[in-house]
């Protein structure tokens, strides 16, 4: 059985499973969904289309569901997904989508989002993503799973994270930053693989090898252009299924992969 404070005020639209715990003060507005065993602290505010998986926590004063921040966004789809187990800290904001976006801002599982971090409409994050304090992701962002985000980041619109990557602190992210590797600064630069990372994720001593063969061909080989270093390595380097899943990152961006040195 669910417990809900009796200063909570709940949308008749909302939908709450059973074993949730809704705090003092907190706001659940609109056509809400929150599965079993989930907690919304007190002062927190879950609104619009918005629904939370299972096990998950929104500590006080979040603002979960918000209306984009997309002066060209009017009422039509748009929504939030949440999975489960993810951790949404005080004073955080997580915007629903546009209907020119695609319609839905989606958050996997797994993932933990510290103190006044903001993901803004149609962003969408894989699982078990950390996001430091104040890291801040414009519209139609893309992070693939096992990420870091460093504390007051800024991730420009349209930008993505690749998978098992970590940026740093109070970086300016402008350009698509790869899969499995370290960047920092603002704007940011690419300073190796993840290596520590990838040991605490189990990758093999040969994998984190040919990873890191593939990124020194792309990322550290002087006169190569973009196309003929991804040539180079689909010719020269094993092809493991991490390195297929970099060049095909690589491939697919659109607003260019940050190469600087």
């Amino acid at each position: 059985m669910s417990t809900i404070h009796p200063t909570a005020i709940l949308s008749d639209q909302a939908v709450i499973a059973d074993d949730v715990t809704i705090g003092a003060y907190a706001v659940i507005e609109g056509e809400v969904r929150i599965g079993g065993g989930t907690i919304i602290d007190h002062h927190a505010t879950v609104k619009g289309k918005t629904t939370i998986g299972s096990s998950c926590r929104v500590y006080p004063y979040a603002l979960v569901g918000t209306d984009p921040q997309d002066l060209k966004h009017q009422e039509g789809k748009s929504e939030l997904i949440i999975g489960d187990h993810t951790v949404v800290r005080e004073y955080a904001t997580i915007s629903r989508g546009t209907a020119h976006g695609g319609g839905c801002t989606s958050i996997g599982s797994h993932n933990f989002i510290m103190a006044y971090s903001h993901i803004a409409h149609d962003c969408q994050f894989g699982n078990h993503i950390i996001l430091s304090n104040g890291a801040t992701f414009g519209g139609h962002s893309e992070v693939g799973d096992h990420a870091i985000i460093g504390g007051l980041s800024a991730v420009h619109q349209f930008c993505r994270i690749g998978a098992y990557s970590f940026i740093g602190g109070a970086s300016g992210v402008s350009q698509d930053i790869p899969p499995y590797v370290l960047a920092n600064g603002n704007h940011t630069k690419l300073y190796g693989l993840n290596s520590e990372g990838l040991k605490r994720h189990n990758f093999s001593k040969e994998t984190i090898r040919t990873i890191n063969q593939a990124f020194r061909i792309i990322f550290r080989t002087t006169g190569l252009s973009l196309v003929k270093a991804i040539e180079r390595v689909e010719n020269e380097v094993e092809n493991i299924p991490e390195v297929v899943h970099m060049i095909n990152f690589i491939k697919q961006s659109k607003r260019g992969v940050c190469r600087r040195k």
